[in-house]
C-alpha cells in the first residue's frame, strides 16, 4: 500500500509538471517545452503503471509498461529539452528526428520482446529476469547518456549565471532581470533530481526493488519541478525583459523566455 500511495503521488506530481509545460507550449510553441511536456507525461505513465501493479499485482503488460515509460522514454524526452537549449533548433532538430524513431524501435522491441519467465504478481520483477539484451540495451543507454546531458548541462549553466554573464543594460533594466542565485540553484536542483532518479539501483538493496523506484521517481521528480518553480519564481514577466537574460544553457534558462 505505502508504495501504491508514492507511485500514485509521484504521479500526481508529473502530471502537474506536464500540464504546467504544456501551457507553456501552447502559449511559445518553443520546442523545449513540447520535449518536456512529453518527458513528463511518460513519467506520470510511468508512475501510473508501478501505482496499478502494487494495487493490482504485476504482469507481463503492466511492467512493460511501466519500463518503456519509467525507464527507457522518459529520460531521453526530458534531455532533448536540454539539447535545445545548449544546441539550438538545428542540432535539437535533428536530435529530436532520431529520437522519434528510437522511441518507436524501443516501443515495438519492449512491447513484443519474449519473457523468460512467467511474472509473479506479488514481486517486482526486474528486466534482467524477465528480457534478453535488446530492452534492457535500450533501457540502459535511455537512462546513462541522456541523465549525464542534463546534469551536465545543468551544472554548466549554474556556474556561467553564478559568474554574472548577464548583457549589459540599464539599471532599471537589470532590476527586471532575474537573480542569478536563483536560477543557479533553479540549475542545481535540475541537476540532482536527475541523480535522483537514476539512483534507484543504488537504493534497491537496501529498500527493496519496489520501494525503491517508487521512492527515486517520487523524490527525483519533485526535486525537478522543485528547480521549475524556483526558477518560474524568478522570472520576470513582460517580454521585453528577455533581452536582459543570458543565452540559453539549459532547463532554467529557458524560463527566461516568459
Amino acid at each position: 500500500m505505502e508504495n501504491s500511495a508514492l507511485a500514485a503521488s509521484a504521479g500526481l506530481i508529473s502530471l502537474a509538471f506536464c500540464l504546467l509545460t504544456y501551457d507553456r507550449w501552447l502559449r511559445r510553441r518553443a520546442a523545449h517545452d513540447l520535449a518536456w511536456t512529453i518527458a513528463m507525461a511518460l513519467f506520470a505513465l510511468g508512475a501510473g503503471a508501478l501505482w496499478w501493479a502494487e494495487s493490482r499485482g504485476w504482469s507481463s503488460m503492466s511492467f512493460r509498461v511501466f519500463f518503456l515509460t519509467g525507464a527507457v522514454l522518459n529520460v531521453p524526452w526530458l534531455g532533448l529539452g536540454t539539447v535545445y537549449l545548449l544546441f539550438g533548433q538545428r542540432v535539437g532538430h535533428a536530435t529530436r528526428t532520431v529520437l522519434v524513431l528510437l522511441s518507436g524501435v524501443a516501443v515495438g522491441v519492449v512491447l513484443t520482446a519474449p519473457t523468460k519467465q512467467a511474472v509473479d504478481p506479488e514481486n517486482f520483477p526486474t528486466a534482467k529476469e524477465l528480457f534478453g539484451v535488446g530492452p534492457r540495451l535500450f533501457a540502459a543507454l535511455g537512462s546513462a547518456i541522456p541523465a549525464l546531458v542534463i546534469i551536465v548541462g545543468a551544472l554548466w549553466s549554474a556556474l556561467r549565471i553564478m559568474r554574472h554573464r548577464v548583457p549589459a543594460a540599464t539599471t532599471s533594466a537589470r532590476r527586471a532581470a532575474i537573480h542569478p542565485k536563483q536560477l543557479a540553484a533553479g540549475n542545481l536542483l535540475i541537476a540532482l533530481g536527475a541523480i535522483v532518479l537514476s539512483a534507484s539501483g543504488t537504493i534497491a538493496g537496501r529498500l527493496g526493488k519496489d520501494r525503491a523506484f517508487a521512492i527515486t521517481l517520487l523524490v527525483g521528480v519533485s526535486i525537478l519541478f522543485s528547480g521549475f518553480i524556483v526558477a518560474s519564481n524568478a522570472v520576470a514577466v513582460r517580454k521585453e525583459r528577455l533581452r536582459l537574460l543570458i543565452a540559453p544553457s539549459t532547463v532554467t534558462q529557458s524560463l527566461q523566455q516568459e
